[in-house]
């Protein structure tokens, strides 16, 4: 590539950083102009292009990359590091193109409204609030629990074929309305990731490719996780970056399933939540509170867990390091930490729209 090319790319490397830094102080902006205009077509013209390829490109584009780095630094090795200016360009460069194409495909959604403006929620909530929302889950959880299970010690077992708890998470998503969450999802756009060994080991569920908007996820995670993990990930494709809000998009859509085993991920995924807020606000409370859950829920939460530390090392680490760092220049300033807030849009949602609107009359 041409020096003064290289030159012009590295100087709007920081035209960039600045653009972004003022147009992020403007979150209605971006949230009219971009989440639901811009990146909506966007992100539709990707969707068509990809959804129907059975494999990951997003996977694909990621091993290039990081090819494609490595060859080069073993070149620049070998050249000594000679021309240093050139270098310097060229890695400038390459960022500058990264940067461009990261926000104008997705990372502008970082800076978008607070999903409580979004829909008219309190972004606070007391503890009887957090305690009377937690045993409605307690029972619900219990309750079904106990229908799919022969005993309340036993864990729900997943006994689903390949791609089938894919197949109906897609479902669930287009059923699910809330004329205030853009949730539309005509094209099912999530694949298996061939990266699932990687992730493991790195502490990963799944991922959204912020370049080709592919929602990816960890086949060897437990099925009874898969569900909410799915439909966490497709609501960063649909455009909800921060962790916390996925999280709760995750959750409400999984919860108004019509099948129970996506049904029963859902429920006790917004239930570990809220026992652990319960804890940090009341360990008192917690300790009584837990001892009404189902023991075979505590299996299901334990088979997770138990998951993770097989697989605990220090790949884990750094990339949990490195992904809190990014998750706090994207203005979520509590890292991986923010995610408690799902908390206060479940107890608020709930007020407001009624949590379980899906499924009152299938369990009737």
């Amino acid at each position: 590539m041409k020096l003064r090319i290289l030159k012009i790319l590295s100087f709007f490397l920081f035209i960039q950083i600045i653009i972004v830094s003022v147009i992020s102080s403007f979150p209605g902006f971006i949230e009219h102009y971009y989440s639901q205009n811009f990146f909506l077509m966007v992100s539709k013209l990707q969707h068509l292009q990809l959804f129907w390829i059975p494999f990951s490109v997003g996977d694909i584009f990621y091993v290039v990359i990081v090819f494609w780095i490595v060859k080069w630094i073993i070149f620049l090795f070998k050249r000594k590091f000679k021309p240093f200016r050139l270098i310097i360009y060229q890695a400038l460069a390459f960022l500058s193109v990264t940067y461009f194409l990261f926000h104008a495909f997705w990372g502008f959604n970082y800076y978008r409204n607070p999903l409580h403006v979004n829909l008219n929620l309190d972004p606070d909530y007391t503890t009887e609030e957090l305690t009377e929302f937690t045993c409605d889950l307690i029972q619900k959880s219990n309750l079904l629990h106990s229908q799919l299970t022969a005993h309340d010690t036993l864990a729900v077992d997943y006994y689903f074929r390949k791609n089938e708890l894919q197949n109906l998470v897609f479902e669930t998503y287009q059923e699910f309305q809330n004329e205030n969450l853009n949730l539309r999802y005509p094209y099912e756009n999530l694949k298996s990731s061939m990266l699932s060994l990687p992730l493991t080991y790195a502490g990963f569920s799944g991922y959204v490719n912020p370049f080709t908007n592919e929602a990816q996820y960890n086949t060897l995670v437990p099925k009874y996780k898969q569900p909410t993990t799915m439909a966490h990930e497709i609501g960063h494709q649909m455009g909800y970056a921060k962790e916390n809000e996925a999280n709760f998009i995750g959750a409400i859509v999984t919860i108004n399933s019509k099948n129970d085993f996506i049904r029963y991920s859902g429920l006790t995924f917004a239930l570990k939540y809220s026992l652990n807020d319960i804890y940090l606000r009341d360990p008192e409370l917690f300790s009584i509170m837990k001892d009404d859950v189902n023991p075979g829920i505590f299996k299901n939460y334990m088979e997770v867990q138990l998951f993770w530390e097989k697989h605990r090392g220090p790949t884990e680490f750094i990339m949990k390091t490195i992904y809190g760092n990014y998750l706090k220049v994207n203005k979520q300033p509590d890292g991986l930490k923010s995610y408690s807030y799902v908390v206060a849009l479940l107890v608020n949602y709930n007020k407001k729209y009624n949590l379980y609107q899906s499924t009152q009359t299938i369990n009737q």
